[in-house]
């Protein structure tokens, strides 16, 4: 470990959290993970996960298990509002031949396979246990804990997500998360006939779409636009969901809306984004995943890029001669690619709730998914 770090401290069990605690252990760190969920529960529906998360996922020894859980095809169909096909975006095949070029899963099944190889690796978990205070110097920072205790970390790294605790601490003046406009509603159903990969239907002011998260079943996304950020009370769900799916001409969608019930794991959230300028780290502690570059789910890659800074930060905490270089290669390597899904992600957003060009809506996710081709 040229870094010369042996202690590290990942706090939040979120996927990009399990992932640096799964391979900096695996590197030989002594890594404590604290999550203040005692359940250690996941909560949402399903996940769009693009070949290059895939090839992350086959990097950790994951992509077979992943495979029994999820599913994985190829490409992306985009409709108009009546099931006409727009335009075939394909997706290349970035985790390996054998691999197609995107996947889902269900949310609850991506966090079990996680959580599960983390489990068996050397990494300390403490549930139902966060920070209270950080203090933070040159050489390390002493963390106290909400159960009283204390210990000393040469590096702290804030895998909390959105509303991240650690960013509030060691980055005050960080921008605030930023409603965008836009919410989402996802559902888990029954495989309609006929999706066989990744299909979206592009209507006025309104964005639907379902993605295979295993061989029975879909997730279902849709994105409305909300001037403002209400409370949505969940006896509503159905019936709201039902309606809005009912505006598109689409038999698929149509008859997705007839059949809609409370059995189908209905979720809604506001759309919010935050990206934290450079740097990303102050001393010895430094933020991943949704803490520092929270972005909205039009090009499914937040997932995506917080799974890879995880990888990244391992790989240069290995190769770096000290803690500062290493945290500063680090970024250097992240700051563009997510700095490009988050700007990205919002213009499409604008595109949707502005009535903007269809084709620039095209044409931007498939720069972008070239661009998440790339190796990292």
């Amino acid at each position: 470990m040229n870094s010369g770090i042996k202690k590290i401290l990942v706090i939040g069990g979120g996927f990009a959290g399990m992932t640096a605690a799964l391979q900096l252990s695996r590197q030989g760190f002594e890594v404590d993970l604290v999550e203040i969920d005692a359940g250690w529960r996941s909560y949402g529906a399903g996940i769009s996960l693009h070949g290059s998360t895939l090839r992350v996922i086959k990097q950790l020894g994951l992509i077979d298990q992943f495979m029994q859980d999820g599913f994985a095809s190829d490409g992306v169909e985009l409709r108009g509002p009546n099931d006409a096909v727009l335009v075939t975006i394909p997706t290349p095949r970035v985790a390996g031949p054998d691999i197609p070029g995107g996947g889902a899963i269900l949310r609850p099944a991506l966090a079990k396979l996680l959580s599960q190889a983390v489990r068996a690796s050397s990494t300390h978990i403490r549930l139902g246990v966060t920070f209270t205070d950080i203090s933070r110097d040159e050489d390390g920072a002493t963390v106290t804990f909400n159960d009283g205790s204390s210990s000393r970390y040469d590096l702290v790294i804030g895998a909390d997500g959105l509303y991240s605790a650690v960013r509030a601490k060691v980055f005050p003046e960080a921008p605030k998360p930023r409603f965008i406009g836009q919410s989402v509603w996802r559902a888990v159903l029954p495989r309609p006939e006929g999706i066989d990969t990744v299909t979206m239907w592009m209507g006025p002011k309104l964005k639907v779409g379902v993605n295979r998260v295993t061989e029975d079943l879909v997730y279902l996304f849709l994105t409305e636009d909300r001037a403002t950020n209400d409370y949505v009370p969940p006896e509503t769900f159905v019936e709201t969901l039902r309606s809005l799916l009912e505006r598109f001409p689409s038999p698929t969608i149509r008859k997705i809306a007839s059949e809609l019930s409370s059995e189908h794991q209905i979720v809604y959230r506001p759309l919010e984004q935050m990206l934290l300028p450079r740097p990303w780290h102050r001393d010895r502690i430094a933020l991943i995943g949704d803490a520092v570059h929270a972005t909205t789910p039009h090009l499914a890659a937040g997932a995506c890029i917080g799974i890879e800074d995880a990888m990244v930060l391992a790989e240069e905490l290995v190769r770096g001669n000290d803690v500062q270089s290493a945290l500063g290669a680090f970024e250097e390597r992240r700051w563009e690619r997510c700095r490009m899904v988050v700007e990205n992600s919002g213009r499409l957003a604008d595109i949707e709730m502005h009535d903007g060009s269809r084709e620039e809506h095209a044409a931007i996710m498939q720069q972008s998914m070239k661009s998440l081709a790339q190796a990292i």
